[in-house]
């Protein structure tokens, strides 16, 4: 081996060793005001970030399979006057009481099994509810919510556990409530797809008060490991990945649901399509074999359907059964590159095109323009545009001239999903800012990153938190302002 190439080697390892850092747990829960800031809090900035990911990726020293099977953590950061108020707090679901409990781990999961061979986990299929994908507040509630059963809702002010919420009954016990709901036009649209063997997907609307405006079920046809979704004025938009599950190794306890999954690369992507309006209708629209886990935006302009979505060419898929960070290999995950699809809607053709060549994820619009054509796009990307690695920056681009700025972290920090917070009264596309929850492996610690939206060489401020937060999953904002006033 070169001295040049040896060389490369202990790089990659130290990165992948500091990143590996970003998934150890977080076992406390604080509520602090942040002191330690640089730079200035923009004065109007008031409100409340909600944040959810895996707080905790062990149970008692008995390390869990997979980060979307740990429990949910989440993290609320209130600006208020100039100032910033930290607290975290994990998601008291029925799953996380027991575990904690017995001190071991008592559910399989989407990675995960339990101790003790297949015969622990023979005919197992009792998953647990994590509450650890995303939270949101809408209709006078916190919702912390996980795509395989009910959202768990909160007490915005104390991020206290309220318990699984039906929202008045329109949810059976059966029927899960997604983690990645759209809102477009003061709606908020979700989806849950019920059943494995025969899958049914369900579409809710809800008015600015979480009132139930429409509800249609349709049933799928093949395995969907649907994960997100797409909304314009007239669509829902659905990408159904070639997925089969071989369902047997998993119920004679041998092998994970994760390990069960098999891409194939031979047949088509589909593409869903069911109308807002109407009948909701259902149509599908084949294309092309790709892997598309999370979308950016979805819009209509002269009877063609545009989305943009991270596309691979696979599905990673983990073999073994620990978990174990720092053996991961990059170079051999496929890269989520974005790309843009066009669907034109007579002659049902669907093609698509790369706009950011570069290994991206968590890719977001100004919250007015989601469902509208736009100009803007800001994700997190790999500090390298021609390798692949952990995400270590953050990328706006602009559509319109094909501009990329980014704002990089790298050797040592990595930022999560940007999440865009619009000026009061601005009418601009991207005057806003860009909140990222970055992990610094170097102070091993976390702080908050301002961006200023517009010109992302602009850092308005850095905010550090005492202690380290675990890579998280997503988060939100909400103009109110929540704090526990009997704290600090």
């Amino acid at each position: 081996m070169t001295a040049i190439a040896s060389e490369k080697l202990s790089k990659n390892a130290s990165l992948v060793k500091d990143w590996a850092k970003g998934y150890e747990s977080q076992l406390n829960e604080y509520s602090y005001w942040i002191d330690e800031v640089e730079g200035t809090i923009p004065p109007e900035l008031q409100g409340t970030l909600f944040r959810n990911g895996a707080g905790s990726l062990e149970v008692n020293g008995q390390k869990i399979g997979h980060p979307f099977d740990g429990d949910g953590m989440i993290c609320a950061i209130t600006f208020e006057q100039g100032r910033a108020h930290f607290q975290n707090r994990y998601v008291r679901t029925e799953g996380y009481l027991k575990e904690q409990a017995a001190g071991k781990i008592l559910y399989r999961g989407f990675g995960t099994q339990k101790a003790g061979g297949w015969l622990a986990n023979i005919f197992n299929t009792n998953f647990k509810n994590a509450a650890n994908t995303s939270v949101i507040y809408w209709g006078d509630k916190l919702w912390a919510m996980w795509e395989g059963g009910h959202p768990h809702q909160l007490t915005p002010e104390t991020l206290e556990t309220i318990g699984p919420d039906t929202l008045d009954g329109l949810l059976t016990a059966d029927q899960p409530f997604s983690a990645h709901p759209r809102i477009i036009d003061g709606r908020f649209i979700n989806f849950g797809v019920k059943g494995i063997a025969s899958q049914s997907l369900t579409i809710f609307e809800l008015d600015e008060q979480g009132n139930p405006l429409k509800q249609s079920s349709h049933p799928l046809s093949g395995f969907a490991f649907l994960h997100d979704m797409l909304v314009t004025e007239n669509y829902c938009i659905f990408v159904q990945h070639p997925f089969q599950v071989k369902g047997l190794p998993f119920l004679l306890g041998f092998k994970t649901i994760e390990q069960c999954f098999d891409f194939n690369p031979e047949q088509p992507t589909k593409i869903i399509l069911i109308s807002r309006h109407g009948n909701h209708d259902l149509e599908i629209l084949e294309t092309d074999s790709f892997f598309g886990f999370h979308h950016g935006n979805a819009w209509e302009k002269e009877g063609k359907l545009y989305f943009e979505s991270v596309c691979s060419d696979f599905f990673p898929q983990k073999q073994q059964d620990e978990l174990d960070f720092e053996q991961i290999d990059f170079e051999s995950f496929p890269t989520g590159e974005l790309w843009e699809f066009e669907v034109n809607l007579s002659s049902k053709k669907v093609v698509h095109r790369k706009v950011v060549e570069r290994g991206c994820e968590f890719p977001s619009v100004h919250p007015q323009w989601v469902g509208k054509e736009h100009r803007y796009v800001y994700m997190s990307v790999c500090d390298s545009s021609d390798k692949n690695g952990p995400l270590q920056a953050i990328l706006k681009l602009d559509k319109e001239s094909g501009e990329q700025q980014i704002w990089s972290v790298a050797p040592r920090a990595f930022p999560g999903e940007p999440i865009f917070v619009p000026r009061p009264d601005s009418t601009q596309e991207d005057d806003g800012w860009l909140l990222s929850l970055v992990f610094d492996a170097a102070t091993y610690r976390s702080y908050l990153a301002i961006l200023d939206a517009q010109d992302l060489n602009t850092v308005i401020a850095k905010l550090h938190l005492q202690h380290h937060i675990p890579h998280g999953f997503h988060g939100s904002w909400t103009p109110n302002v929540f704090r526990d006033s009997s704290k600090n």
